[in-house]
Formats: structure tokens, sequence, C-alpha cells
């Protein structure tokens, strides 16, 4: 059999944008994503301190409002965690009375999980000050650059992530 070997030329390469194109490591966009996580985050966890509560409960309760009677075995899949990292935090908010957990109905081995009024009025003041910072942080943006926004974030998610929660679904 013969080797066949086509030679294709490069496209051009247009000069501003290689220039454009980091070389290396993009430190400002890590550092401006460190920061931006950080101060997010940041707003909420002064309300949870309140609760006695950290960034793990944040997530859980988060998720199980979004997604009400979700199985344990989906809210591991969706926070990457194990068992153990999810069985303290879930303790502590069905304690409290954020969360409520009852057996499945067809399998009663299953745990379903559904916020409490409480745990919904947490989850509530919680996003409420978390949409105030995006929104101030979006206010100079126009319908594009918020789509262009969101497809950056987009794009930062593994390709291989288990399935998201259908609330995440919403554009």
């Amino acid at each position: 059999m013969a080797d066949i070997n086509f030679s294709r030329s490069a496209p051009p390469v247009d000069p501003a944008a290689k220039a454009a194109e980091p070389s290396g490591p993009d430190f400002q966009l890590i550092e401006l994503l460190f920061f931006a996580y950080r101060d997010f985050v940041g707003d909420a966890d002064q309300m949870l301190a309140r609760y006695g509560f950290g960034r793990a409960h944040h997530r859980v309760l988060y998720f199980v409002e979004r997604n009400p009677g979700i199985r344990v075995t989906d809210l591991l899949d969706i926070l990457r965690i194990t068992k153990q990292s999810l069985g303290r935090v879930l303790k502590q908010l069905v304690d409290e009375g954020f969360i409520l957990q009852t057996p499945g109905e067809s399998d009663r081995r299953q745990r379903l999980l559904h916020a409490t009024r409480k745990g919904s009025r947490l989850v509530q003041e919680l996003a409420e000050r978390q949409s105030q910072r995006l929104e101030q942080a979006a206010a100079g943006l126009d319908a594009a650059g918020r789509a262009g926004a969101r497809a950056f974030l987009q794009n930062m998610i593994d390709r291989d992530a288990p399935p998201r929660a259908p609330s995440d679904d919403v554009a």
C-alpha cells in the first residue's frame, strides 16, 4: 500500500488574534477567577457563619432546594464528593431542620432530600445576596456580553461531568 500525504498550507494567521493568545499561563485571568470566587462566596459565608455552616452546607442546601426529592446518590454525583464528606454536613442540616430526609417510595433504601421552609428561606436569602453581586458585575454588559459570560462559565465545566441538575439548564 502506498502512503499518500497531502500537503495543505496553513491558513493565514491574524496577527491581532495571535497577539491576544497567552503564550503561557494566563495569570491575570486566574487571579480574577480567584478573587471573583472569593467575593462571590464571601457574601454567603458571612450569613452561613451565623448558623455555624460553611460552603459545603451551602452547596448541599442549594442543590436540595433546587431539586426537591433528589436522591442522595444523585447529590453525590453533582457535588463530586464522597458519602463520608456529605454525611456530616447532611446530618447537621437534617438535625437543625433545614433538610428533610425521606425513604424512596419504590425503594425504601433510597434517601430522598427536600428543603424545609427554613432551608428554602436560607437558600433564598443567600441567592438574593449572590444575585446582587452578579447583577452589579453584569450591569454594564449587553445581552451578548451576558451570553458570553454564561458561555465562558459553561466552558469551564468538565465535559465528562455527571449530568447537571435540571435547574442548571436555564439560559
